[in-house]
C-alpha cells in the first residue's frame, strides 16, 4: 500500500523542511511505519532512534513528534538508513532497515551524479538526470508499500532512558559551563570536551 499520510500534512513537512527529495520521503515512510506500529500513543511516550543525518529526520522529527529538546529523538552517527522507535510504556520497540533492493541502483547513480556535483564536475545532461532520479525515487518511495521499503525486527534492546537533567560544571580550560556527563578530568583538572581534545592532541 502507498503513503497513508495524508497530502496536506506532506506539504507543511516539505515546507518544515526546505523542499522535497528522496531523503525525506524515506523519513516519511519510516515515521508511517512507527506511527502504524504505535497507533494511539502518546507522543511524549514514544523515542526515535535514527542512525543517519539525513533529510528524512525532519519527516521523523514532524511527523512523529519525537525531537532533541525532548530528548526522545536520538542521532547516532552510523551512516544506515536505520530508523529504531520505542514505546516506552510497553517497553517494546521496532527497528526499520532501508531495503537497499527496491531502487535498483537509482540510489546509488544519485549518489554518484550528487558526488560529481559537489565536486564541479557534472554536466548539463548529468544535471537533468539528477532531476529525473530524484522524482522516479520519491515516486517509488512514496508508492511502495511498508513491507517492500524496510526490514522491519523488534528491538531487544529496551528503550532509551529519559533525558535527565545533571549539574553543570565550569571548565578549568575555557571557564564555560558544560554539563558534567560531558566533561572529562585531566591533569587534576575539570575540562569541556573541546578544551579536553585540545590537551589531550597534545600528548
Amino acid at each position: 500500500m502507498s503513503c497513508t499520510i495524508d497530502p496536506e500534512t506532506i506539504e507543511h513537512l516539505t515546507t518544515f523542511h526546505g523542499h522535497s527529495c528522496p531523503g525525506l520521503a524515506i523519513g516519511i515512510r519510516a515515521a508511517e511505519a512507527a506511527l502504524e506500529r504505535f497507533a494511539g500513543a502518546d507522543p511524549a511516550d514514544l523515542v526515535a532512534v535514527v542512525e543517519t543525518d539525513m533529510c528524512g529526520v525532519d519527516a521523523i522529527q514532524y511527523l512523529t513528534g519525537c525531537t532533541m529538546g525532548k530528548g526522545n529523538l536520538i542521532h547516532r552517527d552510523y551512516g544506515k538508513m536505520a530508523f529504531s522507535f520505542f514505546h516506552r510504556p510497553s517497553g517494546t520497540g521496532i527497528r526499520l532497515l532501508l531495503n537497499p533492493e527496491l531502487h535498483k541502483g537509482r540510489g546509488a547513480e544519485l549518489a554518484e551524479l550528487m558526488s560529481r556535483k559537489q565536486n564541479g564536475e557534472i554536466t548539463r545532461t548529468e544535471e537533468e538526470r539528477i532531476a529525473v532520479l530524484r522524482v522516479e525515487l520519491k515516486r517509488l518511495y512514496m508508492g511502495a508499500s511498508l513491507k517492500e521499503m524496510f526490514s522491519c525486527e523488534a528491538s531487544d534492546s529496551p528503550p532509551p532512558r529519559p533525558a535527565r537533567i545533571l549539574q553543570s560544571l565550569a571548565c578549568d580550560g575555557c571557564g564555560e559551563h558544560a554539563m558534567e556527563s560531558r566533561t572529562r578530568r585531566f591533569g587534576g583538572r575539570t575540562l569541556c570536551l573541546p578544551c579536553f581534545e585540545l590537551v589531550e592532541q597534545k600528548i
